[in-house]
């Protein structure tokens, strides 16, 4: 099988584009900036789901599921929320189509098909969840509502890439209502670190916790945390994020309670979501040129079984080797797919499970079933070993979890090489040109000096680090006074 891809330092993002492709992750559809996911592409993304939504639930979350569609005055209804999606948002205006009597075999609108009022496709749901909620909530004893629902969502994007940006993407969103303050912001800091649980020791990938400046946070919200992470190209990609939403939301819709005095009150709300952007992450950084490398915990095949036999009696003794070997790795919760393909010969095996990032394979022929061994290789460092028959499972149940250890060391040391403190802007503009990856620096806490250095650098401050020292400083554009180091870089 000829892999044929672009080496990443040559073009980075030719090389994305063709593994995802490749890989049999997604393609793109008939539908301007619309994917298809593939089923190996999805059944990791099933399994990023599934982990998420037991996580979600061991927190005490529940799934609901909310209109696609909502109404323009609804929309409208929290302004700052409104005004944030405007320039993204699709619209169903008519309600059917009717034969163009000049054009034979062709469909028109129908004017006379005309909504009354016209719906907005949802980019998020915010709008439609909260109106549901003013029905849902009477006293403090409905309180806290959690509520998560999996959802598909429309933005209508101009430039897209393939899980990174897409018209239509496949995500979380959870809304939840609380009685206090300090509740609500406890709840937005607690999906933060689930986010960030869940992407460091599931999906391998290394994050730093922030909050957003005011620029940068979400539409209508207070307060935005989120994890940062850094891919291989040295650029940032948001992996999550989390808001506070103050009582915008409350007091748009009417949201109230009778607190325990009797007094009416407006909720404190939160939302929070990850993506199939996440699917961009897990690409970006862990995998190599010859193709996908996939952390054990999220690949939906660890290991694969590759015969190598000439006879059709030769392939039948392995099988009956490689079948007990299946069902002891079955105990111990490991999957396991035996390829035995009689249409394709084994190096076309090895390079299309190399190219999706398997991150065990084992090799057997006459020769191991004679010796009492197998050709392990892990996809990782694209090393092998000889295993005796007898400890092969142990061994690979132990190599599974120190390839996922080692894959999240490996981008963790990458992003501490890929941290760079500036003190001036010549020295921003030069890390950033030749180096990449977050910069520290100095900020003044202005809107007017962030936007500059995005205009002529178009790096964006990423986060403002919860761990970060308070120390006095200047900015390095405007020279004023810092009271700490933000992270700024270039990003997806």
């Amino acid at each position: 099988m000829s892999k044929n891809l672009t080496k990443r330092e040559e073009d980075y993002s030719k090389w994305y584009n063709e593994l995802v492709v490749k890989a049999d992750l997604a393609e793109n559809s008939g539908v301007r900036g619309c994917m298809v996911i593939k089923p190996y592409g999805y059944a990791i993304w099933e399994k990023m789901q599934a982990e998420l939504d037991r996580m979600f639930k061991e927190t005490g979350h529940s799934n609901a599921y909310f209109p696609l569609f909502v109404p323009k005055s609804m929309f409208e209804a929290e302004e700052k929320n409104a005004e944030g999606f405007a320039k993204e948002c699709a619209i169903v205006t008519h309600y059917r189509l009717k034969n163009d009597e000049s054009r034979p075999g062709k469909l028109m609108v129908d004017p006379n098909a005309k909504l009354e009022e016209e719906l907005i496709v949802r980019p998020t749901s915010e709008a439609i969840i909260w109106s549901t909620y003013k029905g849902w909530v009477q006293s403090y004893r409905d309180l806290p509502l959690l509520i998560n629902q999996w959802a598909n969502v429309v933005r209508w994007e101009m430039r897209t890439r393939l899980f990174l940006r897409t018209a239509e993407f496949l995500w979380q969103e959870g809304h939840t209502a609380h009685a206090t303050k300090v509740e609500a912001i406890e709840e937005s800091e607690k999906m933060m670190n689930v986010y960030a649980d869940f992407v460091q020791n599931f999906m391998a990938i290394p994050v730093i916790k922030g909050l957003k400046t005011e620029t940068e946070r979400f539409a209508g919200a207070e307060e935005t945390y989120c994890i940062e992470a850094l891919m291989q190209d040295g650029k940032a990609l948001q992996a999550g994020t989390s808001h506070f939403l103050g009582q915008n939301f409350a007091k748009a819709f009417d949201v109230k309670f009778a607190n325990q005095e009797g007094k009416q009150e407006y909720v404190w709300g939160t939302s929070w979501g990850v993506s199939t952007r996440l699917m961009g992450a897990l690409v970006m950084t862990h995998s190599d040129d010859n193709g996908l490398v996939l952390p054990p915990n999220l690949a939906p095949i660890q290991v694969v079984v590759v015969p190598i036999f000439k006879t059709e009696e030769e392939l039948q003794k392995i099988s009956e080797v490689v079948n007990e070997l299946q069902a002891q790795f079955k105990k111990l919760n490991i999957s396991v797919k035996f390829d035995n393909r009689t249409t394709q010969k084994p190096g076309f095996k090895f390079a299309e499970w190399e190219l999706k990032g398997v991150p065990v394979r084992i090799a057997v022929g006459p020769k191991d079933l004679e010796n009492g061994t197998f050709e392990v290789a892990r996809r990782d460092t694209l090393s092998k070993e000889i295993v005796s028959k007898d400890v092969v499972v142990s061994y690979i149940s132990d190599l599974l979890e120190t390839i996922q250890k080692e894959l999240f060391q490996k981008a963790i040391d990458y992003r501490t090489e890929h941290i760079t403190e500036v003190e001036t802007f010549e020295e921003f503009k030069e890390v950033l040109e030749h180096k990449g990856g977050f910069i520290s620096a100095h900020w003044d806490g202005t809107a007017e000096t962030e936007e500059k250095i995005k205009e002529l650098t178009k790096a964006t401050i990423r986060c403002i680090p919860l761990d970060r020292v308070e120390e006095e400083g200047k900015c390095i554009f405007s020279g004023l006074k810092s009271t700490g180091r933000v992270l700024f870089a270039k990003a997806y």
